[in-house]
């Protein structure tokens, strides 16, 4: 078998001790890898690179499209990006993927039968990262939800579910509160997962989502959720099933992916030789299925399992009621490789099919019919350093236009005017809400409104147009309303 060219980055913190660990595990369990190195992460970003990555190191990973990372550390303080989310953004690993499964007795849990996958998307979400300093006392963060990327993070969980045996699907959100955002990602799963009739569906929202999944996680097989959902379910359920640094995360796009461990970089016990490479040895054979070498990922899996059986154990799972021996970080990846062609007697033995060469997704995700969209208001955001929403509404209802009144004063999110409470705690964020008035306003209007605005001396710092779509709403009522 000729070799596969990968990208491999030692990171920092432990990342350099579990890399070297985890590359000799491969190469003696008979992975065929040509590892080409670079470099990323805290040192680039004290040359000055913001994100962490410089321009060889793209070269590499666009040539060899899978990337085997370590954990890296971002210095502390602003203007330092997640190298993480750039590397997903940019190469547009979509899907997340993290399996994850409980040991039981030899790595200590309550649950002996976890075996889920969580599938995150990995783009939009809250970690877009678009947020704002808007007044001296309110800042913001923008929740982006397209259909497009559900609809292809919403077939990647059910194509993962069909390809390998999964039996059910549950949805995970928040769209009792968030209704269009969470709301869509509900809807699409819905829609689609009409095609998938063999598959068992279920939707729970986040808060008892997250409680099941901490007191009963046997009961769930294949996990969808958004951005920041995902990524925390995925930290409980690694730790329900004994620890996150037993997890390994996939991010898997159409043309590249890279493969990581779920945990950090652990800069307090760096250079010691006790870290666990457990986690990035799960990745790297995660890796090995996608590149089409499942016979190496068994090999080295079933090596691994054997090694836990044998109670050989780092610092972080030692458990003197099972553990048989403490050991270092070389010395398990010795006891792996010792165990290499060995099957686990108790832990299920490993076994990976070859990966499918049809794409997880259509390239193409469905294009709808444009809705009819028509404006109907606009909400603006005004700083002001008054506390009585009344005394804001006389400021404000001035500045209502032929075809633009003001209908509505909220206070973050909540109605103050007409009609609000005393009790209710405001700051110097607030909103006024103009809605359509005896006719249907065009872009004109709304200059002609802001243009008021501003010669009135009002401090305005944001503003939505208001539309509806085929005669709905494309906004939110929000409370109190």
């Amino acid at each position: 078998m000729s070799k596969t060219p990968i990208t491999v980055a030692y990171g920092d913190g432990i990342g350099p001790e579990i890399m070297q660990a985890v590359l000799q595990i491969l190469e003696v369990g008979g992975a065929q890898l040509a590892p080409e190195i670079i470099e990323i992460g805290e040192s680039v970003y004290r040359r000055g690179h913001t994100s962490g990555i410089e321009d060889s190191a793209w070269e590499s990973l666009r040539r060899t499209k899978v990337f085997l990372k370590a954990p890296i550390t971002t210095p502390q303080g602003g203007g330092y990006k997640s190298l993480n989310v750039t590397v997903r953004k940019t190469l547009g690993l979509y899907a997340n993927v993290r399996p994850v499964q409980s040991y039981e007795p030899f790595v200590t849990t309550k649950h002996k039968s976890i075996d889920l996958v969580i599938v995150r998307e990995n783009e939009e979400d809250l970690y877009a990262g678009i947020e704002h300093q808007q007044t001296d006392e309110v800042v913001q963060c923008l929740k982006l939800i397209s259909r497009p990327g559900t609809e292809r993070i919403v077939r990647y969980a059910y194509e993962f579910a069909r390809r390998n045996g999964r039996k059910k699907v549950t949805c995970i959100t928040k769209d009792n509160i968030m209704k269009l955002t969470d709301g869509l990602f509900h809807r699409v799963f819905d829609e689609i997962g009409q095609e998938y009739p063999e598959l068992q569906k279920e939707h729970m929202i986040v808060d008892i989502g997250a409680a099941r999944l901490a007191e009963m996680p046997e009961r769930f097989d294949v996990i969808l959720a958004p951005n920041l959902y995902g990524d925390i379910l995925s930290d409980i359920a690694a730790e329900v099933a004994g620890s996150v640094g037993l997890a390994g995360s996939a991010n898997v796009g159409d043309d590249c992916a890279m493969f990581e461990a779920v945990h950090g970089s652990a800069p307090d016990i760096a250079g010691k030789g006790i870290a666990n490479p457990s986690g990035l040895l799960q990745g790297a054979i995660l890796m090995l299925v996608h590149i089409g070498q499942p016979e190496a990922a068994a090999r080295i899996k079933n090596a691994w399992l054997k090694t836990l059986e044998d109670g050989i154990h780092t610092a972080d799972i030692y458990d003197e009621r099972v553990s048989e021996k403490k050991v270092g970080t070389a010395e398990f990846a010795q006891a792996v490789i010792e165990r290499l062609g060995q099957q686990p007697e108790r832990l299920r033995p490993a076994k990976f099919g070859e990966a499918s060469k049809e794409p997880m997704v259509p390239l193409m995700v469905r294009n709808p019919k444009p809705a009819k969209k028509e404006l109907v208001g606009i909400d603006v955001f005004f700083n002001w350093r008054g506390t009585k929403p009344e005394e804001l509404a006389r400021l404000l209802e001035p500045l209502s236009t032929e075809k633009l009144k003001l209908t509505l004063i909220t206070n973050r999110g909540v109605k103050v005017w007409p009609g609000g409470f005393p009790e209710t705690f405001r700051t110097d964020h607030w909103r006024g809400r103009f809605m359509a008035h005896n006719s249907t306003p065009n872009h004109h209007d709304v200059v002609e409104l802001l243009g008021k605005v501003a010669a009135a001396g009002m401090d305005f710092i944001k503003t939505e147009h208001l539309y509806n779509f085929d005669g709905k709403p494309g906004y939110s009522l929000g409370q109190g309303q």
